[in-house]
C-alpha cells in the first residue's frame, strides 16, 4: 500500500486529523452556536436566517448526491420526526387550527429540526467526526458558562454587556430565562463528564469544565435545571462503571473530584437564591393549574388540537386563574404537544423518545438528551426557543450516527 494511499485512508478514518473535520460538520457547529447566540433576538429573522442556512445544508448534500452519488443513511427514527410536519400541514389541509400562522412557523421549526437529524445522520457516522463535534460542544458550553455567570454579574440585564434585555437580573448569556439555560447545558455536561473517563490526558480539564457548567446553572437559580444536572453527573458515573468503561475505583475518584470541584465553583457563583427557591412552599402551583387546564383543551380537542404553535391562544378559554399575565407557554411541553397536535402528536413524539432511550443508555453522554426530555415535564425548553432544539436535534442525530458505528465505537 503506497504512502499516498495510507494518508488518504486515514483522512477517511479520522476527519479531525491533520487536516481537521470535513467543512460540512463546521459548517453545522458554527450553525449552532449563531443560533444559540441570538436566541434572544426575538424577531423573526434571526431563527429565519438559520432556517435558511439548514435548507441550504440539504439543497448542497441533494446536489453532492447529484454529482457523486453515496450511501444515504436512515433510522428508524425518522419516522416520528418525518411524521411532525407533516402532522401541522394536515392540520392547515383540514383547518383544524385556531390560528394558520402559528402553525406555519410550528410546522416549518418542525421541517427544520428534521432536516437538522438528518444532516447530523449522514455527517456523523465516521467516530472521528463524532469526537470533533462532541468535543466542540463541551468547549462552547464551557466558555458560554464562563461568560454567562459573569455577564448574569456585571451586565445589569445586558445581553453581552450591549443589548438590553428587558430583565435586570438572571440575564445569562443570550438566555433571558434560567430554565432554558439549564435545559441547553443539560445535554453538553454528560459529554463533557464521558470525555474524562475516556481519557486521562483531559480527565481533570473535562471534570471542571462540567462543574463550571453546573455552577453557572446553581447560581441562575434554575431549581429543575440544578436538580437534573445532579442526576446526570450521578447517572454518567455510575452507567461508566456498570458498562464497563472505567472501575469503582475510577468512579468514586471521579465522583470526588467533581465534587470537590463543583463545591468550589458553586461557592464561589453563589447558591443562595435557589436554596430560597427550592424552599417556597407549592413551587409547582401555577404549573399544576396551567396543566390542568391543558387536559381540559386535550378534552375538547383529542384527535387534531388547536393546531400546532397555538397552545397560547387556545389557552385563556381554559384558564383557572387570571393575574393580567399573558401566559405564553404551557409550562410543559408534554402537555403542550398533546393539546397542540393531539393525542397522535404526543404519540410520535412519545414513541420518538422510547426508541432514543436504549440508544441514550448504551452511549453515557446521551443522558443529556433524556434529561432534556424529563426537564420537558416541568417546563418548556423545545417550545418557545427553536434554537435549543436545533442542538438537541443535532445531537440526536448523532446518536443515532454512532448506533452504526463499530464495536470499537
Amino acid at each position: 500500500m503506497t504512502t499516498r494511499t495510507l494518508r488518504e485512508r486515514r483522512v477517511r478514518e479520522d476527519p479531525s486529523g491533520p487536516g481537521g473535520p470535513p467543512h460540512s460538520v463546521r459548517a453545522v457547529a458554527v450553525l449552532l452556536s449563531y443560533a444559540v447566540l441570538s436566541i434572544w433576538i426575538e424577531g423573526r429573522w434571526a431563527w429565519g436566517l438559520a432556517q435558511l442556512a439548514v435548507f441550504a445544508g440539504i439543497a448542497v448534500w441533494a446536489a453532492g448526491q447529484l454529482r457523486r452519488p453515496s450511501a444515504v443513511r436512515g433510522s428508524w427514527w425518522l419516522a416520528p420526526l418525518c411524521a411532525a410536519p407533516l402532522w401541522g400541514l394536515l392540520q392547515l389541509a383540514t383547518y383544524r387550527t385556531v390560528y394558520r400562522w402559528a402553525t406555519w412557523n410550528a410546522t416549518l421549526t418542525w421541517a427544520t429540526w428534521l432536516a437538522l437529524f438528518f444532516l447530523a445522520l449522514q455527517m456523523f457516522e465516521q467516530p472521528a467526526a463524532r469526537r470533533w463535534f462532541l468535543r466542540f460542544a463541551v468547549y462552547f458550553g464551557f466558555g458560554l458558562s464562563v461568560l454567562s455567570t459573569v455577564q448574569m454579574f456585571t451586565s445589569d440585564g445586558k445581553i453581552f454587556w450591549l443589548f438590553p434585555s428587558g430583565y435586570k437580573d438572571f440575564v445569562l448569556g443570550p438566555f433571558v430565562y434560567r430554565n432554558q439555560y439549564a435545559a441547553f447545558l443539560e445535554t453538553i455536561l454528560p459529554i463533557a463528564l464521558w470525555e474524562a473517563l475516556r481519557g486521562r490526558r483531559l480527565a481533570f480539564a473535562n471534570c471542571a469544565m462540567a462543574a463550571a457548567m453546573l455552577a453557572s446553572v446553581v447560581a441562575g437559580a434554575s431549581r429543575a435545571g440544578s436538580m437534573l444536572m445532579c442526576a446526570e453527573v450521578a447517572a454518567v458515573l455510575l452507567l461508566a462503571w456498570w458498562r464497563g468503561m472505567t472501575h469503582a475505583g475510577a468512579v468514586a475518584r471521579g465522583f470526588a473530584a467533581f465534587g470537590a470541584i463543583a463545591v468550589l465553583l458553586i461557592g464561589v457563583a453563589g447558591w443562595q437564591t435557589l436554596r430560597q427557591r427550592l424552599s417556597e412552599p407549592d413551587a409547582l402551583a401555577v404549573r399544576h393549574e396551567l396543566v390542568v387546564s391543558s387536559l381540559a383543551m386535550l378534552h375538547d380537542r383529542p384527535g387534531m388540537g388547536f393546531g400546532l404553535g397555538n397552545w397560547p391562544r387556545a389557552y385563556p378559554r381554559y384558564a383557572l386563574f387570571d393575574d393580567g399575565s399573558f401566559v405564553n407557554q404551557a409550562h410543559n411541553d408534554w402537555a403542550q404537544w398533546a393539546v397542540e397536535g393531539g393525542v397522535p402528536f404526543f404519540a410520535m413524539l412519545l414513541w420518538l423518545a422510547a426508541m432514543a432511550l436504549p440508544a441514550a443508555w448504551r452511549s453515557v453522554w446521551g443522558i443529556g438528551l433524556v434529561s432534556v426530555w424529563v426537564h420537558c415535564l416541568v417546563d418548556y425548553p423545545l417550545q418557545q426557543r427553536p434554537g435549543i432544539g436545533a442542538w438537541f436535534f443535532v445531537l440526536l442525530g448523532v446518536l443515532a450516527a454512532s448506533q452504526r458505528a463499530a464495536p470499537k465505537d
